[in-house]
């Protein structure tokens, strides 16, 4: 018996310039580290044979299985504001697409999978240290309920890849809704290929955003539907702490996923200005800088699209200007709901916005650990005996003086006590993937082969919203040794 994948691949019909027909390059010896069982079911995936030596084979790259249509996708793409007119899958390799148990349509990758025609020199290879990073976020973004790319498998190679040193050799199997990017839309723009941004266009529109086929003005729509879909993600992020790290206009998935976790990272201390990406030098992608970048991307799109908005120059232009406009209204919207939900709000009330404000320009200052600090404003909303939040500020009188303020506007809610503890926990969570957490799993890797780390750190952030006292510790922020201050993308 054979490991069966039931491809029905689409993107891989449209034209030539799309892609690049492409074979994964074999490994030497692939083992299996992880299956993520749950999500191969839900594709239509028999785990078990997923796990036999065949299945980490197909995972690794050295099978390619029946019906599989390996490519490489073309894009282009901003890097830190400057533009690339080709960039491409330079080492990730779409083996098909299957329809999930939902009717979802959704892209299987291979990532590390070796080189492609745009590799630009590069081995087409990723060390473990990186494939492990993107499992352990992006499954715990998933248990977060924010919109991402998933991870069904990760694989050793049996090979070393050259970084600065010699480093295992990995292959991560990616599950996207698919892969198409801004940056997918700007290889066609510089090009002046209009023909392929409609081809482009229409299948979105036919793949993530359905209800728009056969409106008055499908072109438009889509525009505006991405715009909601990135406002929204980008509020999500701010509200977990999470900082993408290199938000170039290749990394900007047009399904409104998360996608590509290279330096990625959770704050500990909340700090606007914070970055921990090695190559984001000048802050551009900072935690706080994340929605306007958002919209800088998004702007970009919308310079793609305007071909196929009309032949009017100055006309297009307004409308896909009214269209962008509605970003920083759909992101305040999302982004304030999510924060008065945080500290235990559910009616709108003038002056929540200024309240809950100054409880962030409180933390700052005081270097409070942003999940935890609301993680315990739900024990204090449940007991006003609990004072856990108030040890997270250096000056526990600058908490003192907020709480003081928030009681008074708690006491206006219909919610009981026990209540609001349990909503408010329902959306502050305890555990995310602390970066010393993951330097650690990744360094017992690399260093002993040792996954037991890695293990229990991925069970532990599948409930990231629930108490787990035997794993209590996965809680604490770093000691100041343990700190991690930056992060590498692993390219």
């Amino acid at each position: 018996m054979t490991v069966h994948f039931p491809f029905q691949n689409s993107y891989s019909a449209l034209p030539d310039s799309f892609f690049a027909r492409v074979a994964p390059t074999p490994v030497a010896a692939p083992r299996l580290i992880k299956l993520n069982r749950p999500l191969a079911v839900q594709l239509g995936l028999d785990p078990d044979m997923l796990e036999t030596p065949e299945g980490a084979e197909i995972l690794a790259g050295k099978t390619v299985p029946d019906g599989a249509d390996p490519i490489a996708m073309a894009y282009a793409g901003h890097q830190f504001g400057q533009f690339v007119p080709q960039l491409g899958d330079g080492r990730a390799i779409l083996l098909g697409e299957v329809i999930d148990r939902d009717g979802v349509r959704r892209d299987i990758q291979l990532k590390g999978s070796g080189p492609t025609p745009f590799s630009r020199r590069g081995d087409g290879r990723a060390a473990l240290g990186p494939v492990l990073r993107e499992y352990i976020v992006s499954e715990a973004m998933y248990a977060l309920g924010i919109p991402t790319t998933r991870s069904l498998a990760a694989v050793v190679t049996g090979e070393h890849v050259i970084r600065e040193t010699a480093l295992p050799g990995a292959v991560l199997t990616r599950v996207a809704a698919s892969h198409i990017r801004v940056g997918t839309f700007q290889f066609f723009a510089v090009r002046r290929d209009t023909d392929a941004i409609r081809r482009l266009a229409d299948h979105v529109i036919a793949r993530h955003y359905p209800e728009l086929l056969g409106t008055e003005r499908p072109y438009h729509a889509l525009l505006a539907g991405v715009v909601a879909r990135q406002a929204e993600l980008v509020a999500r992020w701010l509200l977990v702490g999470f900082i993408h790290g290199v938000m170039n206009t290749d990394n900007s998935s047009i399904s409104g996923e998360t996608i590509d976790y290279g330096p990625c990272a959770f704050m500990d201390a909340y700090n606007p200005a914070q970055v921990f990406s090695s190559i984001d030098e000048m802050g551009r992608y900072a935690y706080a800088n994340q929605p306007r970048i958002a919209l800088w991307n998004l702007t970009r799109l919308a310079e793609c699209l305007l071909p196929l908005f009309g032949e009017e120059q100055e006309k297009v232009v307004e409308q896909a200007q009214d269209i962008l406009g509605a970003f920083p209204e759909t992101f305040s919207k999302a982004y304030q709901a999510g924060l008065r939900k945080k500290v235990g709000l559910f009616t709108e009330r003038d002056g929540d916005e200024a309240l809950i404000q100054d409880l962030l320009d409180a933390m700052a200052k005081n270097q409070a650990d942003f999940t935890l600090t609301f993680r315990r404003l739900g024990d204090a909303a449940g007991d006003p005996a609990a004072d856990d939040a108030r040890a997270e500020f250096m000056d526990p009188a600058a908490f003192d003086e907020w709480a003081r303020r928030w009681r008074e506007r708690l006491a206006a809610e219909p919610q009981s006590a026990a209540e609001r503890q349990t909503a408010m926990n329902a959306v502050n969570p305890l555990f995310i993937p602390r970066n010393h957490r993951v330097e650690a799993v990744i360094q017992a890797a690399v260093n002993d082969d040792n996954y037991a780390l890695f293990e229990e750190l991925v069970k532990v952030l599948a409930k990231p919203y629930e108490d787990q006292p035997d794993y209590a510790a996965y809680a604490d922020p770093p000691l100041p040794d343990q700190r991690v201050l930056q992060t590498f993308c692993g390219t």
